[in-house]
């Protein structure tokens, strides 16, 4: 399976694909998978498969050929001559003719080689019109032309295709025009599918994806038999399974396509009366315990709800703001199974957002009732079995379930009133004796509430604290788990009471004492600590005490630094000097463990990671913001020292993150900033060596957003230092090369760093460091702008997903700042390098659209018309 550069023979290709499906050795598997993704990427993938498919030897063969023509059409396009393109669709439609009965997998790939291939070449006009003529009247044909036009319009959207906004547009348009084309196959199929179920699968498939696509004429389609068959399926008891979701999805999708209500009535309409009729279905197949259609039709009325909410919050109760539709959403939250009322919460927040916008006292009470008859049902959904044992999981499915009731309860409460709900609640505890798990689901509720109660005279409040620290060490774990969370969320009242402080911590640490309990203990100690930390200082040497020996309790890694952090804050209410004393000892814990991981050699399975002490040591410094006079020495300064006696003896790349904390939190302090800048130096030389590394950026992008989040930091708090340093120019060379970088996090800080860099030569005009800061930043930008320019041109054409042109067009906004006419000459130049047409032959970019760009960016007043005319630029290439 050896191959150079050359052309591999079949029977070399036929071996590996053997291999890639049925060597039993797993290496043997890799191997081969190895080598034909090679095969995939090379130039003779195209003439091998289309051998492959001709020859049709195995299902395999065909369908790793059937898939390499897919993908190549989808990222290599540009590699076939436009002479070939026709040569190249005929073959295609061959081989989905002569394979269609192989297998569905085969035909779906094919399907999609020649969908992808008839968007981007040019010169195929009318090709559902070609495709309709040429197969609707051959029957065995029926089932992949539907194919093709099903994944016709999925693909209009598709990433890996960079069609850009002018073709797609004449796509669409194109379409849309022949859609009427398309329903009339349809109706023909219905005709000839009579009981075929999988016909009818692929009829529902091919309406719904044209309805997503948004072309179909809704006056038109609201007469349509198809509508009318699609809620006749839907009703049928007798509906299997796969037809029954076929019918939803394609539903959804029509509710969807109508999201402008008013433009789209007739067609508004129709969905809205036929989804009402599927109420007795829905009792049916709860009745017939199936959770399949339940969770269909659940989707189907959350769809109708989205559709309809402005209807439903403006004129609740009256033509399509029925509140029938409120209904439907409530009976499947009374489904015993959780799963079925999870479908419909984004419709309940988006319901809950409305109504805080429109701020009507009349409308809210016309909600309060559903919302509260939600609400109970929510509660019952999170109780957990009565025979579960130990705590709540919180990252399993029903954990997770939990806290997203969490989060909705939070924003739906204002609707019932948080006082009211949280003494309603507390009094089915105090009047019956529940058994343990409803005792434990309320507690769960009053605890996502607890915030939001008002606190003045509230004896409610004061009573529940009581009552939790008063419980017995008796009482279910889980009970006891979620009161401690309760009492965290409490810390105001604490605050307001501090005869309360005592007992609640004495009650806490029992709890940071119990394995099972430790986690939330330490999370409710950190919110008590946050919120009363005046009365906690003269708690400060317990919180020492439990700090010098975290890691005896058991704590995740979250609650251990929110332990820290508490401890942190009520320190730095401490009078100065014994600030310095503490912090000391705070710290030292932490340097000892560092010193001791990085010294020893990683062996015998003990980790030799160093970021549990290192985030320990951030939030302790993050959180201790003393309020120091001038000319006092900051009581942070001897331990910054120490730091860097650590690091230049062990050079670990996330020192990079607790060096963006130092320099945020001391970097304004004169007697930091060259042990800082020291600090920065030693970290770049091993951190610039791992980047050098073959696709370095791409392998560490953790240390790309530490590395310029802390140069960020450096900007922001001593610029000058930094743009003196002789580290300045390499460090921007780096931040140059990897804006490419698709990476959320590492994108966004080297963004951040650039702007905030080029911001440094006109922000506070005022300041006597100012006319410094001018001329270092002009030295910057004369070596290295051009060079910036082009590559964030072609990052956001070519590179990045559009959520980061907001940050792209800030670094551009403020290049302007500093010198615009030089920035119009580097912008022309930037522009004249990009590709003007596509290997489709469709136009890429027109002359007119250049020079538009140019001058929207150049003459913009504001940065957010950078980012619009980027936007705009940028589809042309997507």
């Amino acid at each position: 399976m050896e191959g150079g550069g050359g052309k591999p023979s079949l029977q070399v290709v036929y071996q590996a694909v053997q291999a890639l499906y049925h060597d039993p050795d797993p290496s043997g598997k890799e191997r081969a998978s190895c080598w034909l993704g090679e095969l995939q990427r090379s130039v003779h993938a195209w003439e091998i498969s289309d051998q492959l498919l001709q020859i049709r030897q195995d299902v395999e063969s065909c369908y790793f050929a059937a898939q390499t023509m897919k993908m190549k059409i989808q990222t290599s396009f540009y590699e076939l001559p436009t002479d070939s393109h026709a040569s190249l669709r005929d073959s295609l439609l061959s081989h989905i003719q002569n394979l269609k009965d192989l297998s569905p997998v085969i035909v779906t790939q094919l399907a999609l080689a020649i969908a992808d291939l008839a968007l981007q070449m040019a010169s195929w006009k009318g090709c559902v019109q070609t495709l309709v003529e040429k197969y609707s009247n051959d029957v065995t044909s029926l089932p992949f032309l539907l194919e093709i036009l099903t994944v016709l319009p999925e693909e209009v959207h598709s990433r890996s295709l960079r069609i850009g906004a002018n073709r797609r547009t004449e796509i669409i348009e194109d379409l849309a025009y022949y859609s009427s084309t398309v329903i009339s196959l349809l109706m023909t199929c219905v005709e000839k599918a009579g009981n075929d179920e999988k016909m009818l699968i692929k009829i529902f498939r091919c309406l719904g994806s044209w309805f997503n696509l948004g072309v179909l004429d809704s006056t038109f389609m609201a007469n349509s038999k198809l509508l009318s068959l699609l809620f006749e399926v839907l009703q049928q008891d007798k509906t299997s399974s796969n037809l029954h979701e076929a019918a939803s999805d394609c539903v959804c999708s029509a509710l969807y396509a109508i999201e402008n209500v008013e433009t789209n009535l007739p067609l508004a309409l129709q969905l809205f009366q036929g989804v009402l009729t599927l109420e007795s279905a829905y009792h049916m197949a709860v009745a017939r315990e199936d959770l399949d259609k339940v969770l269909n039709y659940c989707r189907v009325f959350t769809e109708l709800c989205e559709t309809f909410l402005d209807k439903i919050v403006c004129t609740p109760g009256q033509g399509l703001g029925d509140l029938r539709t409120l209904e439907l959403l409530l009976i499947c939250a009374g489904h015993p199974q959780y799963e079925v009322v999870e479908i419909s919460f984004n419709f309940w927040y988006r319901l809950g957002e409305h109504l805080y916008k429109t701020d009507d006292a009349v409308i809210h009470s016309i909600f309060k009732a559903y919302i509260q008859r939600l609400l109970h049902a929510l509660a019952r959904h999170c109780q957990l079995d009565s025979d579960h044992e130990g705590v709540p999981e919180e990252t399993d499915d029903f954990g997770e379930f939990r806290m997203r009731v969490s989060d909705l309860v939070k924003d739906l409460i204002f609707l019932v009133g948080s006082v009211e709900c949280f003494a309603q609640l507390y009094a089915t505890l105090k009047d019956g004796n529940p058994p343990w798990e409803v005792t434990e689901a309320v507690l769960f509720i009053m605890a996502s509430i607890a915030k939001s109660v008002d606190q003045e005279n509230n004896p409610t409040l004061v009573e529940v604290l009581e009552g939790v620290v008063r419980l017995p060490e008796t009482v279910h774990t889980a009970v006891r788990y979620t009161s401690i969370e309760l009492v965290g969320e409490m810390s105001e009242v604490v605050d307001r009471n501090p005869q309360f402080l005592d007992p609640v911590l004495g009650y806490l640490m029992k709890g940071l004492c119990d394995r099972r309990l430790a986690s939330a203990a330490a999370k409710a100690i950190h919110n008590i600590c946050s919120v009363c930390r005046d009365h906690m200082a003269q708690h400060f040497n317990g919180l020492l005490e439990i700090a010098r020996s975290l890691d005896s309790f058991t704590l995740s890694p979250e609650a251990a630094v929110g332990l820290l952090k508490g401890t942190a804050l009520v320190l730095a209410r401490l009078p100065l000097e014994k600030i310095a004393e503490c912090l000391s000892e705070l710290c030292a814990v932490q340097v000892m463990a560092l010193k001791k991981l990085l010294s020893q050699e990683p062996s015998n399975g003990l980790s030799s990671d160093p970021t549990v002490p290192l985030d320990r040591l951030a939030v302790i410094f993050r959180h201790t913001n003393p309020i120091v006079e001038n000319g006092q020495i900051h009581p942070c300064q001897k331990v910054i020292q120490e730091m860097v006696n650590v690091y230049r003896a062990h050079q670990h790349s996330c020192f990079l993150y607790l060096g963006s904390i130092l320099v945020d939190e001391y970097g304004m302090e004169e007697g930091c900033r060259q042990g800082l800048l020291d600090m920065l130096q030693a970290l770049c030389i091993p951190t610039f060596q791992l980047l050098e590394q073959p696709n370095g950026l791409q392998n560490h992008p953790d240390t790309v957003d530490d590395l310029f989040r802390l140069a960020a930091r450096f900007i922001q708090r001593s610029p000058v230092t930094l743009l003196r340093s002789q580290v300045m120019i390499p460090i921007l060379q780096w931040a140059i090369a990897a804006t490419t970088l698709d990476h959320r996090d590492a994108n966004c800080s080297v963004m951040k760093f650039l702007r905030d860099l080029i911001h440094t030569g006109v922000a506070n005009d005022h300041e006597e460091d100012f006319e410094v800061r001018k001329e270092l930043i002009n030295q910057v930008m004369n070596q290295l702008g051009q060079q910036l320019v082009n590559q964030l041109l072609h990052t956001c054409c070519f590179c990045l997903p559009p959520y980061t042109l907001p940050d792209v067009a800030e670094v551009l906004w403020e290049i302007m700042q500093i010198d615009r006419p030089t920035f119009c000459r580097w912008l022309e130049n930037s522009l004249k390098g990009l590709p003007k047409e596509t290997t489709g032959g469709a136009i890429q970019v027109t002359h007119k659209q250049l020079t538009d760009f140019h001058k929207q960016v150049t003459s913009a007043e504001e940065c957010k018309q950078v980012c619009w005319a980027l936007r705009d630029f940028t589809r042309l290439f997507r």
